[in-house]
């Protein structure tokens, strides 16, 4: 009876806890306005969906190996959470840009997932990104990686090789160059209006370009935030698949 039991938890324990690592840091999921009871009843009912299909490919482990299980397990589904999360985290990092670039730097907004106060316009950038997340399904994108990286990396094969912590690092360098690409018409068009108007300052000093500029730079860069969003969807539609395909990468690393 011990045996059985032991062979009936280990399965269970090591998709409970990928799906665990998963939902620490995927976009939506890891949103702290969700309750933990519900994200605890959202992790028991996938893994009772999932166990059936793919507890047949976990291999009995001791319990001294378990350690390293839960590791290995964890590490996949933070992995996949992470890379997801990029794009979320991109948007938000333009916002940032863009609020200096706009004079909102001082415009501050409590935001309820970190209970930091953010500026007005990375709040905006972050919210439209998740919402489009949700708009395009990518939730339910990442839900099918989850179960589709049984097969790719069954339980307790996975490895923290160097080659896997390399690709974890650029996560970093991802956020940075997806959330420069997001902020760069504005971020442009901005820099542009810095310039012209230092040039006018130099040619006619008499200006009131001090109180001027500002005002000028707020309404140019709203503007074209407005129009900017438009394309939006489509762009991260783009992104979001893009990091779905590095997830997949990831889990090849792993092993």
């Amino acid at each position: 009876m011990e045996i059985a039991l032991a062979n009936m938890i280990g399965p269970a324990l090591a998709v409970g806890l990928r799906v665990s690592g998963l939902m620490l840091f995927a976009p939506f999921f890891s949103h702290s306005v969700i309750p933990p009871r519900i994200k605890i009843a959202l992790v028991i009912a996938i893994t009772a969906v999932l166990y059936p299909v793919y507890s047949g490919r976990v291999a009995t482990f001791s319990v001294a190996q378990w350690p390293a299980l839960v590791g290995g397990e964890v590490l996949v589904g933070v992995a996949m959470g992470l890379s997801a999360n990029a794009v979320i985290e991109a948007a938000q990092l333009a916002g940032q840009v863009l609020s200096v670039q706009m004079g909102y730097s001082l415009v501050n907004i409590l935001d309820p997932n970190t209970q930091v106060e953010n500026p007005v316009i990375a709040f905006f950038h972050q919210s439209v990104a998740l919402l489009i997340f949700l708009s395009l399904g990518v939730h339910r994108w990442l839900l099918r990686s989850i179960a589709m990286s049984f097969d790719y990396l069954p339980p307790g094969t996975a490895i923290l090789t160097p080659v896997l912590s390399r690709a974890l690092l650029h996560e970093g360098a991802i956020v940075l160059e997806l959330g420069m690409q997001i902020a760069a018409p504005v971020l442009a068009a901005t820099l542009l209006a810095d310039i012209v108007l230092g040039l006018l300052g130099k040619a006619s000093p008499q200006m009131p370009l001090m109180l001027l500029g500002p005002a000028i730079k707020s309404m140019l860069g709203v503007v074209l935030l407005g129009i900017t969003v438009s394309f939006w969807p489509r762009l991260f539609a783009r992104y979001f698949s893009q990091s779905i395909a590095y997830t997949e990468q990831l889990l090849h690393l792993a092993r």
